[in-house]
């Protein structure tokens, strides 16, 4: 099985990176194969809202997505791990989820309405990290974490998501987010 791991932060060394290492380390240690995307480091246009990819499920920019449809494709399991921010995930993370539209042109070409129900390239995970305790701080993230998955034709599994998280690499101190998060990798690898 491969995990592709993606890291959502434009910061490295933070909490949603530390979190998204153990996680990777839990599905390697449980025989994953591991690739890692960080879009803080890719050149990414957003989506135009062309309708390029509408007859084809083919994005028609030339940037550094093209690199990444394909090892979206070959990973039984992603896992997204992001910060929250404004109860949303970053700008950078944004632009490669609004470009999920090509797959999920190709997903619609691909099946009909009653086959998009059923999922068949894989699972996806979150990990999010937010510093407030709002009762609906991770609301927005999983809508768009499940719809993201939806047009991979992955099957959304939830994750970790932690509050009250805010200073850079506090979260190395907490033990028992970090066993969730190897926890968490260990199911991405092995389809639990």
């Amino acid at each position: 099985m491969k995990v592709l791991g993606i890291y959502g932060s434009p910061r490295k060394g933070g909490n949603s990176e530390l979190l998204l290492d153990a996680a990777l380390r839990g599905a390697a240690e449980a025989g994953a194969e591991i690739d890692r995307i960080r879009v803080g480091e890719i050149r990414l246009n957003g989506c135009r809202e062309c309708g390029g990819c509408d007859d084809t499920g083919v994005c028609v920019q030339k940037d550094g997505m093209i690199e990444l449809y394909p090892r979206l494709d070959a990973a039984g399991s992603v896992i997204v791990s992001t910060p929250i921010f404004f109860y949303a995930v970053p700008a950078q993370l944004k632009a490669l989820i609004d470009r999920a539209q090509a797959p999920w042109n190709r997903r619609r070409l691909e099946k009909t309405g009653e086959d998009r129900k059923r999922y068949d390239r894989g699972r996806g995970y979150l990990i999010g990290v937010g510093a407030t305790r709002g009762k609906n701080l991770f609301d927005g993230v999983e809508l768009t974490m499940r719809y993201f998955f939806d047009a991979l034709d992955k099957s959304y599994e939830g994750g970790v998501l932690l509050r009250q998280v805010e200073a850079r690499g506090v979260v190395a101190e907490r033990q028992e987010d970090i066993k969730a998060a190897y926890e968490l990798g260990r199911k991405a690898a092995t389809g639990g």
